[in-house]
């Protein structure tokens, strides 16, 4: 049997080639330099099994999403991702399991240029805690609270993808074997918007994440920023099966208020609309303008006939009542 050591040395230790990791995974921490003129940006995400994801996926999904969550929250600040801790907890060692967990979390690493520098492995329920790190020029970081009157609120992709796969997932909808294969991947290994993150510094006023679910998420930025929002059911950018799933719902609010997306809502003022346009050309990055900021706080949203609609769910919490 594998001792924790063991563990460490052959499924999570690597050589990080990289000046700014003076000394990596082998000691009680890890030594990092953060270049002048640089602020360092931290995030940590649990995911817990049974919670954030079935027994049954395969632990290359894991994984990479439990890497892939906390690489978003980085870009939703604009920061460039650079290192990465992992506190994992296991029932028992499978080797096989660690195999294709450690594959697609440093696949994911890898193609960030991240690397692993610490962490802990310990015996128990499995639960995956990572903590990600990165760094952004002093005063370009991205927050919540930048919003104003008169700035347009987008959205980056397509949302919805990930909750219509897990409503599939748990046998509440149908769908076709095509749809069901594209969307389940949305849901277990979502992109990290880094690049379109780093680009707009600068650009965008505000920004966050989406993995609450729209609503929630961009209530944030509302409440950071002391506004409100108008928002355009029509102008949602959803894929084609969530679509058709909309259109047939009893609840045709669902894509706005299921987490696990993972694009990025962020608000620009209306004199960098072009630039915008330019980067979602350059980027080749699908960018829908949903909605303005307003002064009044609160969020309305407004049908395709410009009535109001009323909300009663707005997205996802662990404490709060299903």
């Amino acid at each position: 049997m594998p001792s924790e050591f063991d563990i460490i040395q052959r499924f999570f230790s690597r050589d990080v080639d990289a000046p700014d990791v003076v000394l990596g995974i082998g000691d009680d921490a890890a030594l990092l330099s953060v270049p002048e003129g640089q602020q360092l940006v931290v995030t940590a995400d649990t995911l817990i099994e049974n919670v954030h994801f079935p027994e049954e996926i395969p632990p290359e999904f894991i994984g990479y999403k439990s890497l892939a969550v906390n690489l978003s929250d980085l870009a939703a600040m604009g920061a460039t991702p650079k290192w990465v801790t992992l506190a994992i907890s296991l029932p028992a060692v499978d080797e096989v399991w660690l195999e294709g967990f450690s594959r697609g979390f440093h696949g994911l690493a890898e193609r960030h240029h991240v690397g692993l520098v610490g962490g802990d492995t310990t015996r128990g329920a499995l639960s995956i805690t990572v903590q990600a790190m990165g760094w952004v020029p002093e005063q370009q970081a991205l927050l919540r609270s930048g919003a104003r009157p008169g700035d347009q609120i987008y959205v980056s992709g397509t949302i919805g993808d990930a909750g219509l796969a897990l409503s599939a997932l748990q046998g509440n909808v149908s769908l076709g074997a095509d749809d069901y294969q594209d969307l389940i991947l949305r849901l277990h290994k979502p992109t990290p918007r880094i690049e379109l993150g780093l680009n707009l510094r600068g650009l965008a006023s505000s920004c966050i994440d989406i993995s609450d679910g729209l609503m929630a998420d961009l209530g944030h930025i509302l409440e950071a920023s002391d506004v409100g929002a108008e928002i355009d059911l029509v102008n949602l950018p959803y894929s084609k099966p969530v679509a058709r799933w909309v259109d047939e719902s009893e609840n045709p609010l669902s894509p706005l208020v299921l987490g696990d997306d993972y694009e990025l809502a962020f608000t620009i003022p209306p004199h960098h609309q072009e630039a915008l346009d330019i980067l979602a050309h350059d980027l080749d990055i699908r960018l829908t303008q949903i909605g303005t900021i307003v002064s009044e706080p609160g969020m309305t949203l407004f049908n395709s006939a410009g009535e109001p609609v009323k909300v009663t769910r707005t997205g996802y919490d662990h404490f709060g009542t299903p």
